[in-house]
């Protein structure tokens, strides 16, 4: 198994792949779109990682942090949900964002993900209800107040999904009314 990996960013593509060179040998890893940004070709990376093994493949996804790692192998532990779903989901939200959404009974957070539907999202809702569980995460900011998730929410984003721009837009006004959503849109 591969846990992380340290290196050369030689490639990046805008659909999440990135080429990272370690010791003379590269490795295609799948990231989040959200980590996309940050890997620059030629800048130095570090990932930690998780190999996703099938009879026909085998797949190297890549995560910035321990906790997102930890968060794919949770979402990809619940029923119906692949790899490429619990990638897609944390392309959307951050761990954080998706355990405040889940704990909120948010579906409408869940929707935002290319592939989820109502149905898919109450489906999800309760499986990750207990597996998301985090006693220990403090979701608070420092004033008290719950912290709103952070979503991006470009048009670009929303193009790629196949999405509707008006539906995206209404969408994400009334997550700012309830508080999920901050920022501009």
């Amino acid at each position: 198994m591969i846990g992380s990996v340290r290196g050369t960013v030689l490639e990046r593509t805008p659909t999440g792949e990135v080429l990272v060179e370690v010791g003379g040998v590269g490795y295609r890893c799948l990231v989040p779109l959200s980590a996309v940004p940050a890997l620059a070709p030629g800048a130095s990376t570090f990932l930690m990682t998780h190999l996703h093994v099938r009879e026909d493949a085998m797949t190297l996804f890549g995560f910035p942090t321990r906790d997102e790692r930890d968060t794919f192998e949770t979402l990809i532990g619940a029923s119906g949900v692949g790899p490429k779903l619990a990638l897609a989901i944390l392309s959307v939200h951050p761990p954080t964002a998706l355990r405040a959404a889940v704990l909120d009974d948010d579906l409408d957070a869940l929707c935002l993900v290319p592939g989820i539907g109502k149905r898919t999202a109450q489906k999800l809702m309760v499986e990750l209800r207990a597996r998301l569980d985090a006693p220990d995460v403090d979701l608070r900011e420092a004033s008290g107040e719950p912290a709103p998730a952070r979503l991006d929410l470009s048009a670009r984003n929303w193009s790629q999904g196949g999405r509707d721009h008006v539906a995206a837009y209404r969408r994400a006004i009334r997550l700012r009314k309830n508080g999920v959503l901050r920022g501009g849109l």
